[in-house]
């Protein structure tokens, strides 16, 4: 007795350790550290967050379903305004969707999804709803690069539609353009429309472009007016891309409703009486 509680003085605690240890290990081993990850979950419940409600997801996915539903109108909006575009001109457009536009050229070219294999052509005219938006300058086989109307390298000649008077215009890198007219009085308000004038070798007479913001009639070495562009241009998605033709400026007549056919009038002959002839009246009853 002696002798066991000596060695137990001296190897007890090691041995109780190790015996621990051990059966630490077994029962690891039996229960796949199931009572650990209980115990993991038991010290951290207080700091994870509270499980997702059935009626949480239906929420989050009718606002996720919602969100699509708006896009989709916002982009039906768009090709219905764009393809009434296309039916008020009476040349035959070609459709292209926006599919480049880099940051730091933001307002000075975008990339059409549309090239020389459907039939575009350096120096086409590019139209949204609204009115101008630019040219054509570069072409590849299914690609084409437009120069829009907002780079300041851009000019147009451009008339004001209700006096006549002519300028051009240069992009002022925004939805803003300015326009430097050739005479020193110019009659020109705020809010005059602007189109392409008769003097425009880039683009056909008669394009709408914007409308006049405000004017400097003491600007030198001549008069200036700044334009707001009409053509959405800052939020630019689709296009159409037209020939160089002077038809652009004329707006496609609306189809006049069939004309009811009237009712075959009755040709009495020569002598008759075109009279209808009075109902028979039965004999009164003697």
């Amino acid at each position: 007795m002696y002798e066991l509680r000596r060695w137990w003085d001296r190897f007890g605690v090691p041995f109780s350790l190790a015996a621990l240890g051990l059966g630490t290990a077994l029962l690891v081993r039996q229960t796949q550290a199931g009572f650990v990850m209980e115990t993991y979950q038991w010290f951290t419940r207080p700091f994870q967050s509270k499980p997702v409600l059935p009626e949480q997801l239906a929420t989050a996915q009718n606002n996720e379903l919602r969100q699509r539903l708006i896009e989709l109108e916002s982009k039906n909006q768009k090709l219905e305004e764009l393809l009434g575009l296309a039916r008020s001109k009476p040349v035959k457009g070609i459709p292209a969707p926006i599919i480049g536009r880099s940051a730091d050229h933001w307002w000075q070219q975008v990339t059409l999804g549309r090239g020389t294999n459907d039939g575009v052509k350096k120096g086409a005219v590019v139209l949204s709803p609204g009115g101008l938006v630019g040219r054509v300058t570069q072409t590849t086989a299914s690609t084409s690069r437009v120069l829009l109307l907002s780079d300041p390298s851009s000019h147009v000649g451009v008339v004001i539609s209700r006096s006549r008077f002519m300028g051009y215009l240069r992009g002022k890198t925004g939805n803003r353009a300015v326009v430097e007219f050739f005479e020193k009085v110019p009659d020109v308000r705020k809010d005059d429309v602007v189109t392409t004038s008769s003097f425009s070798q880039l683009f056909p007479a008669g394009i709408p472009v914007g409308r006049v913001e405000s004017v400097d009639l003491t600007k030198s070495p001549a008069p200036e007016a700044t334009i707001e562009l009409t053509a959405p241009i800052n939020y630019l998605e689709w296009a159409i891309i037209y020939p160089h033709t002077p038809a652009l400026a004329t707006p496609q007549p609306a189809p006049q409703p069939a004309a009811s056919p009237l009712p075959e009038a009755t040709i009495a002959p020569e002598g008759s009486s075109a009279s209808p002839s009075p109902t028979a009246l039965p004999s009164p009853t003697p």
